[in-house]
């Protein structure tokens, strides 16, 4: 970690948008550790042979078609930062329309701000399905990242055993592939509900509606990829998500920070109240009534049903 070079890369932030990317990317990785990328004997394989065995057992127990990604790859921290740092500029590009008065300090301001989030995230991401949101790709296009460094230092810190740990990661991203390949129109409609709320905050408002329909889709997200997961990984992992959780409200001050503004706080919310959903579901019909989410757009629980899921149930009754 190089403290001065992520300093100077910030200082030298140039460029006409409101921030300079390569810059914030080059600090980032200025600021972070890599981490080792020194696989031992046989553990390339068992990164493969996880990644099988999920979408084996996520399309048996779901009843979907699906692949998993072209693109599997095991990562370092760098890795990760450049992999995501072309997201990240499309998601911020309708907010850099003003620099303000001193433009030049602005960019710096803001490309520093970024480094830190990027680095930040950089050492916290353990696996990543990434269907390639708001990016200049093929709509089918996607790909799983594996942060090793950041797996084995969290399996070390929460005392279990690393195999099953990266086990369990792969089992919950390999979910997350399934949803996308049940339903080839959910990146269109988070991408658009996205852009939606991130222009009317570049003019000044805030799109409420388009807001509470993203939370809504992305607890739908998260909260059937928990539903697979309890059906589809290979053994207990109450006590993976239960020290997971504690590592969580042990963090200090700084971090706490950091997870409010990046939305994280957010997500494991949306963990919680997605899986309450379609627990009731389950309970009261079964896992293919569960799966209607995915027939369209018209399928997803409102923000309020999501809370009333026997509201859901009976209208999707009515279709």
């Amino acid at each position: 970690m190089n403290l001065y070079r992520s300093a100077r890369a910030v200082a030298g932030a140039s460029g006409d948008d409101a921030i300079d990317w390569r810059s914030a990317a080059d600090a980032a990785k200025a600021a972070t550790d890599p981490g080792s990328l020194a696989l031992e004997s046989g553990e390339r394989e068992a990164y493969a042979r996880d990644v099988r065995d999920a979408r084996a057992a996520v399309r048996t127990v779901s009843g979907v078609e699906f692949d998993v990604p072209e693109t599997v790859e095991i990562q370092n921290r760098h890795h990760w930062i450049d992999a995501n740092v072309a997201t990240f500029e499309r998601v911020m590009s309708t907010l850099e329309t003003h620099t303000g008065a001193f433009p030049g300090v602005a960019r710096t301001i803001n490309t520093g701000t970024m480094t830190v989030l990027l680095s930040f995230l950089g050492r916290n991401v353990l696996g990543q399905y990434d269907p390639l949101l708001l990016a200049d790709a093929p709509a089918n296009d996607h790909a799983l990242y594996f942060v090793r460094p950041n797996i084995l230092n969290a399996a070390e810190k929460l005392d279990v055993d690393a195999d099953r740990f990266r086990r369990w990661i792969a089992f919950h991203e390999v979910t997350h592939a399934a949803e996308f390949g049940a339903a080839p129109w959910l990146s269109d409609h988070l991408e658009t509900r996205m852009e939606e709320g991130i222009a009317t905050l570049s003019k000044g408002s805030f799109d409420r509606e388009a807001f509470r329909d993203l939370d809504a889709a992305m607890t739908v997200v998260e909260g059937y990829a928990e539903l697979l997961m309890d059906h589809a990984f290979d053994e207990e992992y109450e006590d993976l998500r239960r020290k997971l959780d504690e590592r969580r409200q042990g963090r200090g001050p700084l971090q706490k920070l950091f997870r409010r503004l990046l939305g994280l706080g957010l997500k494991e919310r949306q963990y919680e109240r997605g899986k309450n959903f379609f627990e009731h579901v389950v309970a009261v019909r079964d896992l293919e009534t569960a799966s209607l989410v995915w027939e369209g757009p018209e399928y997803l629980p409102s923000h309020d049903e999501l809370d009333a899921p026997g509201s859901w149930v009976r209208r999707v009754d009515r279709r």
